[in-house]
């Protein structure tokens, strides 16, 4: 099918004039891409082991820089763990294990180091009913929702200008009902209702910082999912985006179901962000599964044809969101293989090397999707840039200059001065 990616690209002019304002016809600017604004992810958590030196064994820090390296050469996006919980809970991501003793050194560490890479980074998350740590239960509710919140301003803040991307709350549609495990905030779901409870959350973390980018996320996207978010538009609450999980463990669900999912959340005329995309290399997980994370088993490879099964699928399902203008983001959960559940779900496998999905995917993002150009200045000076929307280095004349081509950066003129 012939998909329509205009909307992807933008154009600027670019004037090139010498110190004394006289135009330069004539010359070439040559302009390479150097990043995208559409964010293309993957989870990473080791990065932070690593990142904090707490990977001390050279074997596998070797291997982890062998993985990083591919990470960065493919992708501009990760997720960062919050999880406000202890190490037996999440092994690889808890974020505060002992109460009062959040990592936040750890977590910093590995957000300088993907920020030095160019890699935008999403904090999650916030307030999960699954990962609230055990102690808060030894307190009551109005103590704990003061926590919830202090906590979620104490995140926002302390990591300001790093990670300015954050699931503000995960799961929200079931919260109040889940049953689980016991845990802090589910009674305050059922107290305050969904979305004032959603509300509060939202409100702290915007008081602590303006211009964050804020998500609500949850892997029912039901018509369930629709209300709620419907009824906290209407109730003010400042959801910037809209998180959609789709972990296929149980097979590709195609394209019937992802335009329906963009038809109906487009609605809201909110960005679309696929936040946790899974595609196994493997067997499917058996359909009657309802909860993924019973699905315990000793060993889930990766094999020749089910390596060639998800780099197909993971084309056509990119090609799919990248057609929607509304779709800002596509998120794996897992780079590599071997993370959650064990799955063969990631680009690269446990040995650190690339899978058929990760040709498949450099194929469409670093050479379908990506521009590299030159253009030849007027009598006035000037040439239009145009390529795939992101971020280029312009060189004239052996000059070299950055230029943002990107959404709301794109009127007016850039200049080059010689």
């Amino acid at each position: 099918m012939a998909r329509d990616y205009s909307h992807r690209l933008g154009k600027k002019t670019v004037r090139v004039v010498r110190t004394d304002g006289t135009p330069v016809a004539g010359q070439t600017i040559r302009a390479e891409m150097q990043n995208h604004e559409f964010l293309f992810g993957a989870g990473l958590f080791d990065i932070i082991p690593y990142a904090a030196n707490e990977m001390t064994d050279p074997a596998a820090r070797a291997l982890f820089e062998k993985k990083l390296e591919k990470f960065t050469a493919l992708l501009n996006n990760t997720t960062l763990p919050f999880y406000w919980t202890a190490f037996e809970t999440i092994p690889r991501a808890a974020f505060e294990p002992v109460e009062g003793k959040p990592r936040h050194a750890q977590v910093m560490a590995a957000a300088r180091l993907l920020q030095q890479n160019h890699v935008t980074i999403k904090g999650h998350p916030l307030c999960w009913h699954s990962a609230c740590g055990s102690w808060m239960l030894k307190y009551p509710q109005e103590e704990i929702l003061r926590r919830q919140l202090a906590r979620v301003r104490r995140e926002v803040e302390y990591f300001r200008g790093v990670i300015d991307m954050w699931d503000v709350i995960n799961e929200p549609v079931i919260m109040p009902i889940y049953d689980r495990y016991e845990n802090g905030i589910t009674p305050l779901g059922r107290k305050y209702g969904r979305v004032k409870t959603i509300q509060m959350m939202f409100d702290a973390a915007r008081e602590a910082s303006p211009d964050a980018t804020l998500l609500i996320n949850d892997f029912n996207l039901s018509t369930n999912y629709q209300i709620l978010i419907d009824g906290c538009l209407h109730a003010g609450v400042p959801i910037d985006e809209i998180g959609l999980q789709t972990h296929m463990y149980q097979g590709y669900r195609g394209e019937e179901f992802f335009q329906s999912i963009l038809e109906r959340y487009e609605v809201f005329g909110k960005p679309l962000h696929f936040s946790e995309i899974s595609l196994v290399s493997g067997h499917i997980m058996p359909p009657e599964i309802v909860d993924l994370n019973d699905y315990q088993i000793p060993e889930w490879p990766t094999t020749p044809e089910g390596e060639d099964r998800q780099a197909r699928e993971y084309v056509d399902l990119m090609e799919i969101l990248f057609a929607h203008p509304l779709v800002r983001t596509a998120y794996t959960w897992d780079f590599c293989d071997g993370g959650w559940l064990g799955a063969p779900s990631g680009f690269v496998r446990a040995d650190g090397s690339t899978k058929p999905v990760y040709d498949a995917l450099y194929e469409l993002i670093k050479r379908r999707w990506w521009t590299n150009t030159e253009v030849v200045t007027d009598e006035n000076g000037e040439a239009v840039i145009e390529g795939y929307r992101g971020d280029y280095k312009l060189t004239c004349c052996g000059t070299e200059t950055e230029l943002a081509l990107r959404r709301g950066q794109l009127d007016g003129v850039k200049t080059i001065i010689l």
